[in-house]
């Protein structure tokens, strides 16, 4: 799983052209009754916020809500990304920070219209025994995946001590690069996600200095579609959205049978399925309210929005940022809310 990438124009483009074989391909099971148009094909990846997409395809919910959705389950995350700012799919399931990096080179747009959950603890700077404080990383080798959601929680918890990305080493890797590097001695601290902080803390003495817990709102995961979509369908959006909190009843009401579901989905034993999970915090429709609504913290996505592409060009992993008001449309959260008032 290589989670929250960033991908040059050259490589997007080549992958762009072995996508379109593979993404035309049908995935296993048949496609659910909708509209009666072609499937609405959303990508999704291992993360545990959006294992439970497997679930309304398992419990018949797509097409309680008439949506005529066809997963496709992605290995690798980057490769979902490719896929939809190809225009390979209509939508997917990703970070904002990712959202945001894309948003100007998709092929169709990318609108976020439903958060799933926000990272609270399943993000994490772990480091060595020795140290005991962010002070203590002065100077010291820190690996994360540069421009991306751990380096940001990085820089979120520097900055919360009067530091700077500066007063550290940064030893760019991919994540589970970044861990091994971790765990094999090279580096004294690293920020990782699921599953590769379980990895970093095989190294003997390791712990957590911090994570996104400390941080609400820092990493939002989302549902993202493209704008032909709402555009064309957006009675579709609105059936996904809707499945979406049908599939968060389901979780609630049959515990074990959706742990059972999810654990299978992730491939993870249960214990670790229990830790992943302890550090998602899923929304609730007030919460999707919050996040879309203007503030002044990261609780609000727009604000969240503005502070995370100023990360991003500050440290050059884009080049601008891009028209933020045309990546957020609260439509259909809004229309959910006042369809089941009370």
């Amino acid at each position: 799983m290589k989670r929250r990438s960033f991908l040059s124009i050259c490589t997007l483009f080549l992958c762009s052209l072995l996508l379109t074989v593979s993404c035309t391909q049908t995935p296993s099971g048949n496609a659910p009754a909708g509209d009666g148009g072609s499937p609405v094909v959303i990508g999704y990846s291992s993360w545990p916020g959006w294992w439970p997409w497997v679930i309304a395809e398992q419990e018949g919910l797509f097409e309680k809500n008439g949506a005529n959705v066809e997963l496709k389950w992605f290995d690798g995350y980057l490769q979902s990304m490719e896929a939809f700012a190809a225009g390979q799919l209509d939508g997917n399931t990703q970070t904002l920070n990712d959202t945001i990096s894309f948003a100007a080179d998709s092929t169709n747009g990318q609108v976020v219209v439903l958060v799933n959950d926000n990272s609270d603890g399943n993000d994490k700077i772990i480091v060595t025994e020795e140290i005991n404080s962010i002070q203590d990383l002065k100077g010291r080798k820190v690996a994360v995946e540069e421009g991306v959601v751990d380096d940001f929680l990085l820089t979120l918890g520097l900055e919360e001590e009067g530091m700077k990305r500066e007063d550290v080493e940064i030893v760019p890797l991919e994540t589970g690069k970044a861990a091994a590097a971790f765990v094999a001695g090279q580096v004294d601290a690293v920020g990782a996600f699921p599953p590769f902080w379980l990895t970093a803390l095989q190294r003997e003495g390791s712990k957590e200095l911090f994570s996104s817990a400390q941080f609400p709102g820092a990493i939002p995961d989302l549902l993202t579609v493209s704008q032909k979509l709402i555009d064309e369908r957006p009675d579709q959006v609105q059936a996904l959205v809707n499945t979406w909190f049908d599939i968060r009843a389901f979780m609630e009401e049959n515990p074990e049978e959706a742990d059972k579901i999810l654990s299978e989905r992730a491939g993870v034993s249960p214990e670790e399925f229990e830790k992943f999970n302890e550090g998602t915090r899923f929304f609730t429709i007030e919460d999707n309210l919050e996040a879309f609504s203007d503030g002044d913290n990261m609780k609000h996505m727009p604000f969240a929005a503005e502070r995370m592409t100023k990360f991003m060009v500050d440290v050059g992993f884009i080049p601008e940022g891009p028209d933020l008001t045309k990546i957020f449309d609260d439509t259909f959260v809004k229309a959910y809310a006042e369809q089941n008032k009370g």
